[in-house]
């Protein structure tokens, strides 16, 4: 009985020992997987160069591993928002413009198609901000921040339509100044009756000179051609108009580093304390640099064809809708480019962060009359199209009271929803303004003789 029990005995330590030797081989493979001194060492023990094939199942891991990838970008940028839901619009609006010959059809459904897509472009911007930095940060918002109203401004001008071009460029600046600004005031204010909001004085300050700026250089050309005192009449109006584009470029390139590098301190929100790490925490890029790189590049290609189709269709929508071409340049199309901002800058509102929509409202108006407008003259001189900072009169007095009315409402560094009321009125009193408008430089607004 006893040899019996020892024998089992000597069968249970020699299976434990056949474990053990088993494991610890296991144990030495997985160690040389990870460190190259045991690996080296696991190479050299044996005989001849050990070369390392890939195995069918790791290429089959890495191809599934890929399109995991591709899956969930799709997932994250396609499907994570329901305003997406507005893109079979623009489809539908090419079948409508090859089929029928109906403009008004053609230019409502090329609107409701870029909204989506100028919000993601604005996603895709932000995710790859994140890996960039602050410096190439600030440049990618300037550059796609607002590269929807760009986009439709250059197809615009390859038409030869400069009016049209100017006209967005100034309706997306009212309405940033105007309506945004006013909406997230309101809301912020409804939310937070009981307290008054703040923001940074300093920046609003900056932001206020700027615009202020811009404002001069489109009031020049439209006084010198309005009161016929050019040197060279027409030829003396564009050439301050490439020289003051060129003037203002520069500025806004020396407003980046002022923000971003020399005086970061002034544009610190006046609330912020412990949550600057809670926000830094949260800030983590749910796709990778590649992927934004790629959706970037979808997307702009994708405003590009809609905007073609946009831009072709507006003036027979001006004749089927019977509205002035001014009406649907200033107050139409810029909602489009604006749809995102100003969901975000009532949610940022809404969310005592009032900083952040000030930043959304007031710094998109900077950036298109500082570097937007500028931009599309120099545009046009390399075009060979004649676009110039001569406004009109009516539309660089709108853009001056404006920038007067903003600057009044933001010199307290408060806000209230009353001041958004105040806001969204001088808009509507906009929007009237330009739907009586009859543009002296445009044919189709003028009426029709009987």
């Amino acid at each position: 009985m006893d040899n019996h029990k020892s024998q089992i005995v000597g069968i249970h330590s020699h299976l434990e020992m056949g474990s053990l030797e088993e494991r610890a081989v296991l144990e030495f493979e997985d160690e040389s997987l990870f460190s190259p001194d045991s690996a080296s060492r696991k190479t050299h023990s044996r005989e001849g160069p050990l070369v390392l094939a890939p195995s069918p199942a790791s290429e089959t891991s890495g191809t599934k591993c890929m399109s995991n990838s591709i899956f969930n970008s799709i997932k994250v940028v396609v499907f994570s928002t329901k305003i997406n839901l507005l893109v079979p619009f623009g489809p539908a609006a090419i079948l409508v413009d090859k089929f029928t010959n109906n403009h008004g059809w053609v230019f409502f459904l090329s609107l409701l198609g870029i909204i989506p897509l100028a919000e993601r472009l604005g996603y895709a911007t932000e995710q790859l901000a994140l890996f960039t930095g602050p410096t190439v940060g600030g440049l990618l918002n300037a550059t796609f921040g607002n590269a929807t109203e760009l986009i439709i401004s250059v197809y615009a001008l390859k038409n030869g339509m400069i009016r049209v071009v100017q006209q967005s460029l100034l309706g997306s600046i009212l309405s940033n100044m105007l309506l945004v600004l006013g909406c997230a005031f309101f809301s912020g204010g409804m939310v937070f009756s009981k307290k008054e909001q703040v923001f940074s004085k300093a920046a609003a300050g900056v932001n206020s000179g700027l615009l202020l700026m811009a404002v001069m250089g489109l009031l020049f050309p439209a006084v010198l051609h309005f009161t016929h005192t050019e040197l060279h009449f027409g030829s003396s109006e564009l050439a301050l108009s490439r020289f003051s584009s060129c003037i203002m470029l520069v500025a806004y390139a020396a407003y980046l580093v002022f923000q971003l590098k020399s005086q970061k301190n002034l544009y610190v929100p006046v609330d912020e304390g412990g949550d600057q790490t809670e926000g830094d925490e949260d800030e983590a890029p749910e796709i990778s640099k590649w992927e934004s790189i790629i959706w970037l590049t979808i997307l702009t290609l994708w405003i590009s064809v809609l905007s073609e189709y946009l831009v072709n269709a507006i003036e027979g929508a001006s004749v089927a809708w019977k509205m002035p071409i001014a009406f649907i340049s200033v107050i139409l199309l810029p909602i489009v480019g604006n749809a995102a901002e100003h969901a975000s800058a009532i949610i940022f509102a809404m969310k005592d962060k009032l900083d952040i929509s000030l930043g959304v409202a007031i710094g998109s108006s900077t950036q298109i009359s500082m570097f937007g407008i500028p931009f599309c003259v120099v545009v046009g001189w390399i075009m060979g199209r004649p676009m110039d900072l001569n406004f009109q009169l009516f539309e660089t007095a709108t853009l001056f009271m404006t920038v007067i009315v903003v600057a009044f409402m933001l010199q307290e560094g408060t806000s209230n929803y009353f001041k958004g009321i105040m806001l969204i009125f001088c808009y509507l009193i906009v929007a009237a303004s330009f739907f009586v408008h009859i543009d002296p430089t445009s044919i189709v607004d003028k009426p029709s003789k009987h």
